[in-house]
């Protein structure tokens, strides 16, 4: 104001009219610490239009500490040089519409008390917004109380935007927003909602660093042109990364609820590394090796301390949970100490070549329950199978059918994907945990009635002898009854009533001697059954049994009933004991 140092609100109105008088486009206002209501403002910006336009056009500009009385609007304005709002307070709306900020634009500290505009504005210096607080405490909530908000849509930043410490109580939109330089939103915190949906562009590199969202946060169909580090941040509800594309190898470290990831695009290798959050995997493409993790320990910041995670205290295990992998080509997918209990597997591409490292734990079988009591052989199952095995009428008690998804899946579906992941598992040298998708592959076959007959009733019997060769007890418990009944059917009719003596015949003609030997035949054992129970046809009967385990003839004088025998448990007997030792090998092979 020229020489005076008299406050603007407190001129007269002669000196204010001179003052008036005296403003033109591009002419600079210092009006620091002022009070400054929408009718002064619009006479000011009235004087700064140039005839024919009716953008009006400030020149350099400093308005920190202003207190802005009641709903302002600098909507479609030019600021040709420095722009320095830091410390004003806007009490009512806040309306940066269209705005073009030439140069620096400051907003470090500001308050905004209602709704903040910035749709469309054009930052083509630095923006610094440190410190500032959108809103009001008593705003926090959705979308803030009245419908309160910081909109930023289709915003432009050409150069460094400030968002460090930032505090949002009311919603955040940075819808088409895009930011040419580096976004730097460390430390900022949302109360409310925040939401960089419609496409809003990173072309250079964004820093989220001990971000924290109170709310959910949306990034669908935004694009992170040069991100290379995604957090550590901390998200209270939903991260939304749904067709989202991350154009640069990067690493992404969230401690959240809930991650969706459909569709999403990652153009160069990727590390995901997560706490607590169920992630939902749909879709997602990436054509370069993406590994997803849980990070054991809290992350932590450049400066040595830990991210703070008091919003997620009650969220349980900070393992992390693959919701599902449908529609992935895992080919080049890495999992690592993740939860796949809930995990819908069915339909993805690839499933033999995905990786597992570390404790990657499935689904399990249910205990044995309900009576009469069934017992399931501990082991490993997908999440599809719970949810058809529940469904079906003579479903027993601990399937769990609340997994959403997967409604339409059956035997056949979930055989080949037993079968992809078993042979993922024997690539990786673990045979032990191979064996429960054969299992599971095995009973998928069994139970799909669209396979023949005889196909079915095959594999019923190999699963009763053997549980499919990896149950070692049930096919040792087969051969010690087949043992015992061989045992007891030779003491009782196969062994002869008494051991047959040979009889040699000869004749004697000229110096030429002929002998004939004959054994008579067995005779069958008679009297009661308990009377031929004796040591001595115990004995001899184990080693008919011994031997026929073995394969071996036991060279025994044996009735017909008693050689019929010996035929059967030299067959069955040694496949039997050939089940046992491959179920023990499959158990303990490398």
């Amino acid at each position: 104001m020229g020489s005076r140092t008299t406050c603007l609100v407190h001129l007269n109105s002669a000196e204010r009219d001179q003052y008036f008088a005296s403003l033109h486009p591009n002419s600079a206002l210092d009006l620091r610490g002022i009070t400054l209501s929408q009718s002064l403002l619009t006479s000011i910006m009235d004087k700064l239009m140039a005839p024919g336009n009716s953008r009006p056009i400030f020149g350099k500009v400093d308005f920190s500490d202003v207190d802005f009385d009641g709903d302002v609007s600098f909507a479609s304005a030019i600021f040709r040089s420095e722009a320095n709002f830091s410390g004003a307070i806007f009490n009512g709306k806040a309306d940066f519409g269209s705005v073009r900020f030439d140069d620096y634009a400051g907003f470090v500290g500001t308050v905004f008390g209602r709704e903040t505009s910035f749709s469309s504005t054009v930052f083509k210096g630095d923006a610094h917004f440190g410190t500032a607080v959108f809103g009001e405490e008593g705003d926090r909530g959705p979308t803030g109380a009245d419908g309160r908000g910081a909109w930023f849509g289709s915003a432009t930043f050409l150069g460094y935007a400030s968002f460090g410490l930032v505090d949002f109580n009311v919603q955040a939109r940075f819808g088409l927003a895009t930011f040419k330089g580096l976004a730097d939103f460390d430390s900022t915190t949302f109360y409310a909602d925040a939401d960089f949906t419609e496409k809003a562009i990173f072309e250079g590199d964004a820093n989220f660093t001990a971000t924290v969202f109170h709310g959910d946060v949306n990034f669908t169909e935004v694009l992170f042109a040069k991100v290379t580090n995604f957090g550590p941040m901390v998200c209270a509800k939903r991260m939304t990364l749904s067709k989202a594309i991350f154009g640069r190898p990067v690493t992404v470290m969230i401690a959240g609820r809930d991650l969706v990831c459909r569709w999403t695009l990652w153009s160069s290798r990727a590390a995901i590394k997560l706490r607590y959050a169920r992630v939902d995997f749909t879709q997602a493409v990436f054509e370069y090796p993406l590994s997803l993790s849980t990070e054991r320990a809290p992350f932590s910041l450049p400066s040595g301390s830990e991210v703070n995670e008091a919003l997620l205290a009650n969220c349980g295990t900070a393992t992390a949970r693959i919701a599902t992998l449908h529609g992935v080509d895992a080919a080049h997918l890495v999992l690592a100490d993740v939860d796949l209990s809930q995990c819908l597997l069915t339909g993805t591409v690839h499933l033999d070549q995905v990786r597992l490292e570390g404790n990657c734990t499935f689904s399990v079988v249910p205990p044995t329950t309900g009576w009469p009591p069934r017992r399931f052989t501990p082991r490993q199952t997908l999440a599809e199978e719970h949810k058809w095995r529940a469904s079906q009428p003579s479903a027993a008690p601990g399937w769990n059918g609340a997994i959403p998804g997967a409604d339409d899946v059956g035997p056949r579906t979930l055989a080949p994907a037993y079968r992809q992941l078993r042979k993922s598992f024997e690539d990786s040298k673990n045979e032990p945990d191979a064996a429960d998708f054969y299992y599971g592959e095995m009973e998928m076959r069994r139970k799909d009635r669209e396979r023949l007959f005889a196909e079915r009733s095959l594999l019923t019997i190999y699963w009763a002898l053997s549980g499919y060769g990896l149950r070692a007890t049930r096919a040792l418990v087969w051969l010690v009854l087949a043992m015992t009944g061989t045992l007891l059917a030779m003491m009782f009719w196969g062994l002869p009533a008494n051991t047959p003596n040979s009889e040699s015949i000869g004749k004697i003609t000229g110096k030429e001697v002929r002998l004939i030997t004959s054994s008579p035949a067995p005779t069958n054992p008679t009297g009661p059954v308990l009377e031929r129970i004796s040591t001595k046809r115990f004995e001899a009967s184990l080693r008919v049994v011994t031997n026929s385990v073995i394969f071996r003839s036991s060279n025994q004088d044996l009735t017909t009933t008693g050689t019929y025998a010996e035929m059967a448990s030299r067959l069955s007997e040694p496949i039997l004991l050939g089940f046992a030792i491959l179920a023990v090998r499959g158990r303990i092979k490398r």
